[in-house]
């Protein structure tokens, strides 16, 4: 065996081995299921530490479901990203001298699933490296035929029952991607602005404008002023009542342009007078609907100055605002320039600057769709971890805006409408289905006809149509309305009702999702959930934190600040990566990562491993003969109470569990195996130098060892497996992964707390010796003072060996040139035959007592608080009580001690 842990080929291994036995394989049987579905990575995605938590926390959960008995069904799959996966498409034929535009739309398709095949299942072999215990042969992509039919015949039944409409309304644009975002799809952050103060001539009673009288405008973007159409002032301010009703005009371009009066206009925010682009903002399209105002759109999709703008035709908006700004500085019209700062919206996907754009789209009616959704999650129902994400999300649903569902884009699902010439359509699966419908509808005005924000129609058709005529819709659906899908169309819960998995699975156990998707996903699956099942998606949703540098800063590919997860696997193992990234990740919490959380992993491994070999080597030591245990054996004590620490923490592990407290649950089990068990049972345990190793004895340590693998199975999957199985010899099939956990059993509170009163006492002993530099070989004697002698009678032979002493013996009193010790409630006295220096111990005792004194001060401060003895659970007031006795027992010995040492 080697010195320390080398995972080198022992991930591979045992993988490869578990998908052999097809341990991750499940089908619906008479055991009780746990079903999670993971959150679908971009198919153009790869590994990154956001990924390698979540799906950490996923494989934790789903491995432990299965050693419980459960039958654990983890589906794994890819969302096919419409907005990333064609920007890499795009990329790709760039690089190759071909340009989208030349193609045909199933030309660029068959390129598109060509990049698709070729790199589109990076990710899911990449989670493999990771130990995702996923059932592959479940794998689902949001186009795969059955789930595109699914998605179509929902956009069909939701436009069917009103829920789908198409109308011209303001969207966010992304002019890089050129298509329209959701709300949730733009960012926004803070950016460093300029504020510019121009003047608009005022219109005079000649019908010209005044060269001496104006009106200010201040605009963070001047280049939108030639898309102006009106100034907007308050009705009460009385800076600009004079100017109700009258005209001025846009600079530059002398458009005359109405001053008219609203509220919405704030009176203290820049000089109170605004300038109003209906096509370019949100807010003055509102304002233009209001007013009658002319709507000018001076932008192109790819956000360059169009010939409506009449200036810069054909510059992009970053630059024609340099230029304008030039102009109307040369011209006398820019007043001053100030800093400014100010909150912009970017595209998630693209990073674009978003542009508002009037827009013929299509829509849900989320208010239609969305009260159970809300229903389930406030009555818990459905549960948040943590808690604190529910305000979040019923602010959300409370104020809930129609969701823009389509995409200017090829790659995605189409949308199933079709459109005769004159612009009217029918909404259908196929082109057939759309012209029966058309056909029925004849030439009466029942066709559905496309309407504009103002819901006018145009004129039906001249008949005869023919199937030809139709056209289908060039957008494709957002991606999120296929993935809202996603946690009953895995088990073709939708294209194929009634199964016996959908039956079986659905509703899903847990769903691990990061918050930015709270809206984006979760409560749109939850809303299609009880829309096509008519009942939850999941019972359960854990919300994990944001991975972050140690700098505070989400990592990201544009700040270099992410490392190459693959690379920190092949350095550490997947196991040191898995414990790194969990042991630092308090739940729901953003994490700061740094590498040495992973050298903490790598040394928990390494410490696992020489444990292991400890244990191997007593192999070489055992008693011939009977596997009982004498009574009275030394080591009795030792196993008990590691039993008992062992069926303590078990218990606490299923309530961490319950919680979803996965990191503490980790901390646990990290000090489970590091102190209690490596640090003092086989230390208790272990044959002395010369001495053979008790058989029964041995074989307990392996019982626990075994047991203690088994928890951290679920963290830790590779080298738990690889330890068991050097442990002992094991038949065909006795591998971990599946192995099933036993029943949890109470602890005894009074072992336990000899165990701890034991190590409090050896910790003190070893601390005195050290102080008073009595050497490691040189035995002492020891005697205790103490009114309950009975917790150390069973643990006296583990004490003596463990502090190098040859007797313990009862005391009444202090003993005459011995060192004292305080451990609780009791006083040692170490009698060696080294010189001592009582000044030394005198000053560690006074130390203590100082200390103590300040501790008790801090507990009474907090038990003589009304607010928490009011607040506080009983058993947390419990705990301070005890807390306050015991430090006034130990400052009652100390001071003792002392009183003794001074009239010595």
């Amino acid at each position: 065996l080697s010195k320390n842990y080398t995972p080198g080929g022992v991930d591979d291994k045992w993988y490869r081995h578990w998908l052999e036995r097809n341990y991750f394989a499940s089908k619906p049987d008479d055991r009780e299921p746990y079903t999670i579905v993971m959150p679908p990575p971009n198919v153009t995605g790869v590994l990154h530490m956001g990924h390698s938590l979540n799906n950490t926390i996923q494989d934790i959960l789903i491995r432990r479901a299965r050693m419980q008995g459960k039958n654990a069904c983890w589906v794994p799959g890819t969302d096919h990203a419409s907005i990333a996966t064609e920007a890499k498409v795009v990329g790709m034929l760039r690089e190759k001298g071909i340009n989208k535009s030349t193609l045909t739309r199933p030309q660029f398709l068959e390129y598109a699933w060509e990049w698709k095949e070729n790199y589109g299942g990076i990710i899911l072999q990449q989670l493999r490296k990771l130990g995702c215990s996923c059932d592959w042969d479940r794998t689902t992509f949001t186009m795969d035929p059955d789930y595109y039919r699914s998605v179509m015949h929902v956009f069909i039944d939701l436009y069917n029952k009103g829920c789908i409409y198409r109308g011209k309304r303001m969207i966010h644009w992304d002019p890089r991607a050129k298509t329209a975002l959701s709300d949730e799809e733009v960012i926004y952050k803070e950016v460093n602005s300029k504020l510019y103060h121009i003047k608009y001539l005022l219109e005079g009673a000649n019908g010209q404008p005044q060269t001496n009288e104006y009106i200010t405008i201040a605009t963070v973007r001047p280049e939108t002023i030639l898309g102006d159409t009106a100034i907007c002032v308050h009705p009460d301010d009385e800076r600009y009542k004079h100017l109700h009703g009258r005209f001025a005009y846009v600079p530059l371009i002398n458009r005359r342009i109405p001053i008219v009066p609203d509220e919405y206009v704030s009176m203290e925010f820049g000089t109170g007078a605004l300038k109003v682009t209906p096509a370019h903002d949100m807010n003055d399209y509102q304002l233009a609907q209001k007013h009658g105002l002319e709507v000018i759109d001076i932008l192109t999709e790819d956000g360059k100055l169009n010939e409506a703008a009449q200036l810069h035709v054909g510059e992009d908006r970053f630059e024609a605002r340099k230029n304008i700004v030039k102009d109307l500085e040369e011209k006398g019209y820019l007043l001053k320039t100030e800093d400014y700062t100010n909150q912009l919206g970017f595209s998630e996907r693209t990073d674009a600057v978003v542009e508002p754009r009037l827009s013929l789209q299509w829509w849900v009616s989320m208010k239609k769709i969305s009260e159970p959704a809300l229903e389930a999650v406030m009555n818990e129902d459905i549960k948040f971890y943590p808690a604190k994400f529910k305000n979040l999300y019923r602010h959300w649903m409370e104020n809930i805006r129609d969701w823009c569902i389509s995409r200017q884009l090829w790659w995605g699902h189409r949308i199933p409408a079709w459109y005769a010439p004159d612009g009217s359509f029918q909404v259908a699966e196929t082109r057939e289905e759309a012209f029966e419908k058309f056909k029925q509808d004849g030439e009466t005005s029942g066709v559905r006809h496309e309407a504009t924000s103002h819901d006018s129609r145009l004129t039906p058709h001249d008949l005869p149509l023919t199937i030809e005529d139709l056209k289908q819709d060039e957008d494709c659906l957002d991606t999120w309305f296929s993935s809202w899908l996603w946690p009953f169309e895995v088990f073709k819960g939708l294209s194929n009702p009634g199964n016996e998995d959908v039956k079986y699975y659905y509703p899903t156990n847990t769903l691990v999702t990061a918050p930015e998707i709270i809206f984006f996903w979760v409560a749109r699956m939850i809303m299609a959930g009880f829309e096509y099942r008519k009942e939850k998606p999941f019972g359960d949703v854990y919300f994990t934190g944001i991975v972050r540098d140690k700098l505070g800063r989400k990592m990201s590919k544009q700040l270099g600040n992410s490392p190459d997860l693959l690379a920190l696997i092949d350095q550490f193992g997947a196991d040191a990566v898995r414990f790194g990234i969990l042991i630092a990740s308090p739940a729901g919490n953003d994490l700061l990562f740094d590498d040495s959380s992973l050298e903490q992993g790598r040394n928990f491994n390494n410490k696992l491993w020489n444990a292991m070999k400890l244990v191997r080597m007593w192999e070489e030591r055992l008693e011939v003969g009977s596997l009982r245990l004498e009574a009275g054996h030394s080591s009795h004590f030792a196993m008990e109470w590691f039993e008992n620490r062992l069926n303590e923490a078990k218990k606490e592990l299923e309530g961490l569990f319950a919680e979803f407290r996965l990191s503490e649950a980790l901390k646990i089990t990290y000090s489970l195996v590091w102190d209690d068990f490596c640090s003092w049972y086989l230390e208790w345990v272990k044959p002395a130098q010369g001495e053979q190793m008790n058989a029964a004895v041995y074989e307990r340590t392996l019982d626990f060892f075994d047991q203690l693998l088994q928890l951290l199975h679920p963290f830790m999957p590779f080298i738990t497996e690889e330890i068991y199985h050097l442990l002992r010899e094991r038949k065909e099939g006795d591998d971990l992964v599946i192995k099933q956990y036993a029943a949890v059993t109470p602890a005894h509170k009074n072992i336990l707390e000899s165990g701890e009163l034991l190590k409090q006492v050896i910790t003190a002993i070893r601390d005195a010796r050290a102080k008073n530099n009595i050497k490691p070989k040189e035995p002492v004697r020891l005697h205790v003072q103490t009114n309950d002698l009975s917790p150390y009678q069973h643990s006296m032979n583990i004490l003596l060996k463990q502090v190098n002493a040859s007797e313990l013996s009862p005391a009444n009193g202090a003993v005459n040139g011995a060192i004292t010790v305080v451990a609780g409630k009791d006083k040692f006295y170490l009698e060696t035959a080294t010189a001592l220096d009582n000044s030394s111990q005198k000053e560690q005792l006074e130390k203590d007592l100082e200390y103590l004194k300040g501790f008790l001060v801090s507990v009474d401060k907090k038990l003589g608080n009304e607010k928490f003895i009011r607040n506080a659970k009983p058993e947390v007031i419990a705990l301070e009580q005890k807390k306050r006795a015991d430090a006034e027992d130990k400052i009652r010995t100390i001071e003792e001690s002392l009183s003794q040492m001074n009239h010595g």
